[in-house]
């Protein structure tokens, strides 16, 4: 069995996968929270048999996270914690950036979907919204947009007379109250965000995309665009299964 994890800004999430690559387990925690105490509450709540456990790899944007996950594993299994970045990645893909400004989760998202003939744009609604294309067998570049979530905290915290509400899909754009006209605001503005985007991006590269969305505010998006687009939760621990196979 395989412990692969996604160490994001918000949440980590962690599988436990099989050499057949089923995803047996999933166990998601807030990152920046976690410690040894919680970690030993999860993995004996779980009934995790890390004696069992053959690999580990992680992709992650929050080192001090890693470091925490990392030396609790090394001490539970003996075996070596991997993260994405420290990989040689060259025989998965090419990528045309410089490596050290792309989060390993991208990177891992990238190679879940590449297949050296179709061309991809992966749209992820996570702490921010990010963009990330990839062009037949290489990882071409992207586009860091503010996250849904922090934006709409942000407004609240720092307008006094705006509630904290949860966001939805609204279907006129003219608000009545307060309420209305936020939601109104953040749905039907990052409803053109994402399309603008994808077409900056088409017109730019003068190529085809298949649009793949994933994340937390994908479920409410993705048939709310008039971009034509795939919706995958499991990219990036699809990606993680291809990129295990490096680790011998």
């Amino acid at each position: 069995m395989y412990i692969l994890g996604d160490i994001g800004n918000t949440e980590t999430k962690l599988c436990i996968v099989s050499k057949n690559n089923k995803i047996s387990k999933k166990i998601t925690f807030l990152s920046k929270s976690i410690n040894n105490k919680q970690l030993n509450i999860l993995f004996k709540k779980n009934k995790i048999q890390l004696n069992k456990i053959e690999k580990i790899l992680f992709c992650s944007v929050v080192p001090k996270t890693f470091s925490i996950i990392n030396k609790f594993l090394s001490k539970k299994v003996k075996l070596k914690c991997y993260e994405v970045k420290k990989l040689k990645l060259k025989s998965l893909i090419k990528i045309n950036v410089d490596y050290k400004q792309v989060g390993s989760d991208r990177i891992t998202n990238a190679i879940s979907l590449m297949n050296n003939k179709n061309n991809f744009i992966i749209l992820d609604f996570g702490t921010a919204t990010t963009f990330d294309v990839i062009i037949r067998n290489t990882y071409f570049g992207g586009i860091i947009a503010p996250g849904v979530r922090l934006s709409l905290n942000t407004l609240s915290d720092k307008a006094t007379l705006i509630p904290k509400i949860d966001l939805k899909k609204i279907n006129k754009v003219i608000g009545k109250n307060t309420i209305s006209a936020v939601r109104s605001g953040f749905f039907w503005g990052y409803a053109g965000l994402i399309d603008n985007i994808i077409n900056l991006i088409k017109k730019e590269t003068g190529k085809s995309f298949k649009v793949i969305i994933t994340g937390g505010f994908s479920d409410l998006f993705k048939n709310s665009i008039k971009t034509k687009a795939s919706h995958n939760q499991d990219i990036t621990i699809k990606g993680l299964i291809k990129i295990s196979k490096l680790i011998k």
